[in-house]
């Protein structure tokens, strides 16, 4: 998946649940949709998601 996070034991690269998940699909969506996912793997994958903005940082320019 060209380095991109995928859920543990699968090719389902994290982007592409949280982009569903904000287009509002439901858990239940998912885990129909990608049997081998469990509600865990969408939990940790909106856990990744929160920690990689925490450690965000915002660099700004002074003029």
């Amino acid at each position: 998946m060209q380095g991109k996070p995928v859920v543990k034991g699968t090719r389902i690269p994290v982007e592409l649940l949280l982009r569903k998940l904000a287009e509002g699909a439901t858990f239940e969506e998912l885990l129909d949709a990608y049997p081998r996912l469990s509600e865990a793997d969408i939990r940790d994958c909106l856990r990744y998601a929160a920690d990689t903005i925490a450690h965000e940082a915002v660099l700004t320019l002074s003029d």
